[in-house]
């Protein structure tokens, strides 16, 4: 009635588990890709902001305020 499962492993059980095995590494090796990467991309990130920020820096510095006053328009009435 009740079978019992055999402790030996079968050529297809063994494939399976390599199979399983090798998919975990790859997807740990994948994983540490994707965030070597991303670190990477936010470490260019911070110094293309601070080149940015020092270029406008300077051009605020190197540039006279300028204030304009608004001309008043004639208005319409109908």
């Amino acid at each position: 009635m009740a079978d019992k499962k055999s402790t030996e492993a079968t050529p297809a059980s063994i494939a399976r588990a390599n199979r399983q095995r090798l998919a975990v590494e790859e997807g740990a090796r994948a994983m540490a890709d994707i965030e070597q990467r991303a670190a990477a991309v936010r470490k260019n990130m911070e110094r293309l902001r601070a080149l940015r920020e020092a270029k406008e820096d300077e051009e605020a510095r190197s540039e006279p305020a300028v204030v304009t006053k608004k001309k008043r328009g004639k208005t319409l009435s109908r």
